[in-house]
């Protein structure tokens, strides 16, 4: 069809959350020593305009919702000339990775929290 496979788009959302996790002096691999992970438990995605085989792909991140459980990431996906391919959402989040029982954020990473916090109060 010359136009990107859709699940590929899952595949920049994780792309660009990684980078906004990192872009807060934070990290996944931080999380996996301690044996947690974070497993996206909703996706959301709103197909505008494709983008075709070769073109550039940006993915611009932000933090949606945060109430200390559930953690919901937004992303907007522009095409090289900036119009939007896609928009949408996933929500996390943070389970024991042998039991995957749930965990608060807040109790097991304080400095994400803080970090969520300023994100979604503006502070940041």
């Amino acid at each position: 069809m010359g136009v990107v496979y859709h699940a590929n788009y899952l595949v920049w959302f994780e792309i660009g959350r990684t980078k906004y996790i990192e872009s807060l002096g934070l990290t996944y691999a931080d999380m996996e020593k301690n044996n947690i992970v974070s497993p996206v438990v909703d996706a959301q995605i709103n197909f505008k305009k494709p983008v075709r085989y070769g073109e550039k792909a940006f993915v611009e991140t932000w933090l949606d919702s945060y109430d200390g459980i559930r953690t919901v990431y937004g992303y907007d996906i522009l095409r090289e000339d900036g119009v939007m391919a896609a928009s949408g959402t996933t929500k996390h989040v943070i389970v024991d990775k042998e039991s995957f029982r749930p965990l608060a954020l807040r109790k097991a990473f304080p400095e994400w929290h803080q970090a969520y916090l300023q994100q979604v109060s503006g502070e940041a």
